[in-house]
């Protein structure tokens, strides 16, 4: 090997010595199928990119994260290339990856039907087997317009963000714009191009799994202003058979959804009367919903909280010293014009907490004061993004507001974490991780060292749990970072629940002050914690987790009785009346139906216990004990069935 011709690089650690023009591929010993990129001096880079002297090179596997998010995007490109193909007067928007999969959107005359997205689906397939190359080429802006001169949305795209690289995206960014031709692997044509920033897998081949799965309508950057595109979502994974796991999650999710189930089990519903995200509770979810709120009262009476109550509506003045009307007015709802001032919908409780706490003079000696309050609130989320309990409009928080001294935070933060993660569990929720939500760079209040110092201490807090920590950099709200408690699910999905942050800047906004032991004028910490985060939407997760079947203690009907004949009713009656003695939310099936029907019945409305009663079980004293599962267990004396039951309520135990 030639001196001039040799260079360094690092490789999986170690320095190793390469001809100059190999390629990171090459370099890397990879074949497009378990390693799709490349990471050059830690920025992703197509597996045909030439590495340099002392380059630090590191493979990108297929089924990393970063790794699927390459085929994702890739698959985008092929999903593209065959709507055109097909469509031929379709113009490009944009075709990200997402989580799970990816999309593209096209501005086409007509939308996409599912007969089209067989026929895109099957061509693409033709352009993967045919194992088309990805080409990567830098161009100028001028260079880019003229070859995309029939791509609106993509001038639009250069026009933006050409060479500044402000709002980088998939298509552009990074100071250079770049054009990724897709050729024939036998002559070298090009078959297709589009404008991207990649890195994209070597060729269309390296696309081991994908699936196209809907198509809607989308405005063109988010924007109502703008057109309407018609976006066609999909699906790509590493393997055919992680794809198969993904695919049966999703019919499990369909099952589980709260939407569907809460119809099915009436526990609430969405009248258009009132609006988009405004549910409304029936009877059975009432019932769930009160033993939600009425068990987390107890507890926090226990914790040493005080409830405070505070009004739905406040005048413009009060958000404009918190700030939410500099960082949040696109989340409230309009103003209302009353008697000369303009009202708000109220989005958060914390200023309002923070006028309970100001009413009065404050002595240290009363903190750590913690306010708690079943508190409704009003934000103003886009029509797209509202999704039945788990993103609404009108929603009520369980939220409460610490305020302690400097020197408590700290101790106050680590209990209120583990009151946070005691009381989820005792609604069945065991698999927690904790995500870390920075310092917005922009949109933040006070200074940069009390934000290190909140940003730190919650850090230390939430590793002190040894669960799993990940950060949300720039996530923050713009008064203080905060932890999320973040849940998995039943089936392995996460939610985010409760939130903790810890705020320097709304007591100074708010001139918040309590009496030292010194006799003088100190500013509080506060902390903002929601524990649900909302009764709705972790009603809605419940829902799912439980896929309906809700343990006995939040169960609306914990146990129905189902006479064999009309003879056996009264029977049944006079248990039920014991067991409501002991706090037990019991029917009796008087029905004209047929037992297995009345069987059915409750199996459907997922009732935990079934305590069925003939003429045996009249003559013995007992009842058939039937369980959610199918399991039937007969002659069971009456007294060992209630406590049985009584049991499994008290404990909260799921069966």
């Amino acid at each position: 090997m030639s001196a001039a011709l040799e260079i360094r690089i690092t490789l999986a650690g170690a320095e190793r010595v390469v001809a100059g023009g190999t390629t990171a591929g090459e370099a890397l010993a990879a074949d497009g199928r378990s390693v799709v990129a490349a990471k050059i001096n830690g920025e992703p880079r197509d597996l045909a990119a030439e590495v340099a002297d002392g380059d630090v090179v590191e493979p990108i596997a297929i089924d990393s994260e970063e790794g699927r998010a390459i085929v994702r995007h890739s698959t985008a490109h092929v999903m593209a290339q065959a709507v055109q193909e097909i469509f031929p007067g379709a113009r490009l928007g944009i075709g990200p990856p997402v989580e799970n999969g990816f999309y593209y959107d096209f501005d086409v005359e007509q939308p996409f039907t599912p007969d089209d997205l067989k026929r895109v689906e099957k061509r693409m397939r033709e352009i993967v087997k045919q194992g088309q190359t990805f080409a990567r080429r830098a161009v100028s802006d001028e260079a880019a317009r003229e070859e995309l001169a029939a791509e609106p949305y993509k001038l639009e795209l250069i026009g933006l963000k050409g060479g500044a690289g402000e709002e980088e995206s998939v298509e552009v960014g990074g100071g250079q714009l770049t054009i990724y031709d897709n050729l024939d692997p036998k002559s070298g044509e090009l078959c297709w191009k589009d404008l991207c920033r990649g890195p994209h897998v070597p060729s269309t081949r390296s696309i081991p799994a994908f699936k196209l799965m809907r198509s809607g309508g989308a405005y063109w950057r988010g924007s109502e202003k703008n057109p309407q595109l018609q976006r066609i979502y999909g699906t790509a994974w590493e393997s055919r058979d992680r794809q198969d796991e993904y695919l049966r999650l999703l019919e499990e999710a369909e099952k589980r959804d709260h939407r569907k189930l809460g119809a099915e089990l009436d526990l609430f519903s969405f009248p258009p009367e009132l609006g988009s995200g405004l549910p409304v509770f029936h009877p059975k979810g009432g019932v769930i919903r009160k033993l939600m709120e009425d068990y987390s009262r107890k507890r926090h009476e226990e914790a040493g909280y005080s409830f405070v109550n505070t009004p739905h509506i406040t005048k413009e003045h009060l958000y404009q010293v918190s700030g939410h009307l500099d960082w949040y007015a696109d989340g409230m709802f309009p103003p209302m014009e009353l008697e000369g001032a303009r009202y708000y919908l109220k989005p958060m409780n914390c200023p309002m907490h923070n006028l309970i706490f100001r009413a009065r003079g404050r002595s240290y000696r009363e903190l750590p004061l913690r306010l708690f309050e079943f508190g409704t609130v009003y934000r103003y989320e886009k029509s797209g993004v509202v999704h039945g309990l788990t993103r609404v409009r009108g929603l009520t928080q369980d939220d409460a507001h610490i305020y302690c001294t400097r020197e408590q935070m700290r101790d106050e933060l680590t209990s209120l974490l583990r009151f946070v993660l005691e009381l989820l569990r005792d609604y069945g929720l065991e698999d927690f991780y904790l995500e870390l939500s920075t310092k917005d760079p922009v949109k933040f209040v006070g200074t940069d060292e009390d934000w290190e110092e909140a940003t730190q201490t919650l850090r230390e807090v939430a590793e002190s749990e040894k669960l799993e920590l990940v950060l949300d950099p720039g996530g923050a709200a713009f008064y203080g970072p905060k932890i999320s408690v973040q849940v998995r699910d039943a089936i392995g999905r996460s939610w985010q629940m409760s939130t903790i942050q810890l705020d320097f800047n709304l007591p100074e906004r708010f001139e918040l002050e309590y009496q030292g032991a010194d006799g003088a004028r100190q500013r509080p910490v506060m902390i903002h914690r929601a524990l649900f985060g909302s009764i709705e939407r972790f009603f809605g997760v419940l829902v799912e987790h439980y896929a309906g079947a809700f343990p006995p203690w939040l169960a609306p009907v914990q146990v129905i009785g189902i006479p064999i004949s009309d003879a056996h009713v009264d029977y049944l009656s006079q248990i039920a009346g014991r067991l409501r003695e002991r706090g037990i939310r019991v029917e009796v099936d008087a029905s004209a139906d047929r037992m297995q029907k009345k069987i059915r019945n409750a199996q459907k409305a997922k009732a935990p216990f079934m305590l069925l009663a003939g003429d045996d079980d009249v003559a013995a004293g007992a009842v058939s004990f039937r369980y959610r599962s199918g399991e039937q267990n007969n002659g069971v004396p009456v007294d060992d069935a209630i406590a049985e039951i009584v049991d499994a309520v008290e404990r909260r135990v799921q069966v």
